[in-house]
């Protein structure tokens, strides 16, 4: 396969606004399409912006906001809620992993899109584990979204955020023969508690995943700009805890030099590399984590790749129907 181009979104959202963000989203892509790249990666549920508020105040009074943020989500049920994305994905002919907030029936995902450059949307990866707060406002994903996907830019998977400490969801992600990982992240340096270690984690973290997977990484994070502040204290009051700034986007090689950046701050740009996925040919002959390295004889990991279900129907005579994905299922 002949060299690519990826590129690290660096960028705020409109924040809270679904059409101005995809709005500016897809003028990002159309550049970075411009630029000649294969493949952008956006921050963390970009779309409409990270819900800074539910670290910064207390959890009745934030109820008015994650029923806002309910009303700023993305419904995947409906056709036509990213369509201008795809269509700047297929004007500019290049792969878009995109961070959204997803909504199916009354609950709310943390998620990642992935669009071909043709426009067409491949699959999603949902959280998988949300992070303290969190948890107050995200669904949990299951395993049936913790995929690789063969891609024109090779095999693409995804994590977002701390997900990247849960080794057993990195290992699944090796397994299937990861060769560009896009790891999706809000800017949290600003946040009071994280400032002197939440740009140290992410660094460890990615660059650890880089080696450990034999993978490039592509790390894609928004800085707090004055506009988060504005409409957090607008619509809940003064708070002390989160300061503009943050952010720190960068593009890694498998044996886990920086191809691009690492760049923080509030300055928005588009990072950029070329990448040789012939590399990991190289890196694989001293680790291979899905091969020789892996010593399936000793560790195993089992996952269980189902869509989590909460209601089972039975048929009339009261036997549950059986499933391909059920375990004692036979054809």
């Amino acid at each position: 396969m002949a060299p690519i181009t990826v590129a690290a979104v660096h960028a705020a959202p409109e924040y809270l606004d679904v059409d101005r963000t995809i709005e500016k989203a897809c003028g990002l892509i159309i550049e970075a399409g411009e630029q000649g790249a294969d493949l952008i990666v956006f921050p963390e549920v970009f779309v409409p912006g990270f819900p800074y508020w539910i670290n910064c105040y207390a959890p009745l009074v934030q109820v008015p906001m994650h029923a806002r943020y309910a009303n700023t989500s993305i419904d995947m049920s409906d056709a036509a809620s990213l369509r201008p994305v795809q269509e700047a994905a297929r004007r500019a002919e290049t792969m878009v992993v995109l961070g959204i907030n997803e909504r199916e029936g009354g609950s709310l995902y943390n998620a990642q899109v992935f669009i071909d450059e043709r426009g067409n949307i491949i699959g999603r990866h949902r959280k998988l584990q949300l992070t303290f707060a969190e948890r107050t406002l995200w669904a949990q994903g299951d395993g049936s979204t913790l995929n690789v996907f063969d891609t024109k830019v090779g095999r693409l998977g995804g994590l977002i955020c701390w997900e990247h400490t849960m080794n057993l969801a990195r290992q699944a992600l090796v397994g299937l023969g990861e060769q560009i990982h896009a790891s999706s992240w809000p800017g949290l340096s600003t946040l009071a508690g994280f400032s002197d270690t939440f740009d140290d984690q992410v660094e460890a973290m990615t660059r650890n995943h880089a080696l450990t997977s034999q993978s490039f990484v592509v790390v894609a994070q928004n800085p707090v700009n004055q506009q988060v502040l504005d409409v957090l204290e607008a619509a809940l009051g003064p708070q002390e805890f989160l300061t503009t700034g943050g952010g720190w986007s960068a593009i890694i090689h498998p044996m886990t030099p920086y191809l691009a950046g690492p760049h923080t701050g509030l300055e928005e740009k588009i990072l950029y590399a070329t990448i040789d996925l012939e590399d990991i040919t190289g890196v694989k002959m001293f680790v291979d984590s899905n091969g020789h390295y892996a010593r399936g004889d000793i560790l195993r990991l089992s996952v269980d790749d189902r869509a989590a279900v909460s209601v089972s129907r039975t048929s009339g005579n009261g036997v549950v129907p059986m499933v391909s994905g059920d375990p004692d299922f036979v054809e």
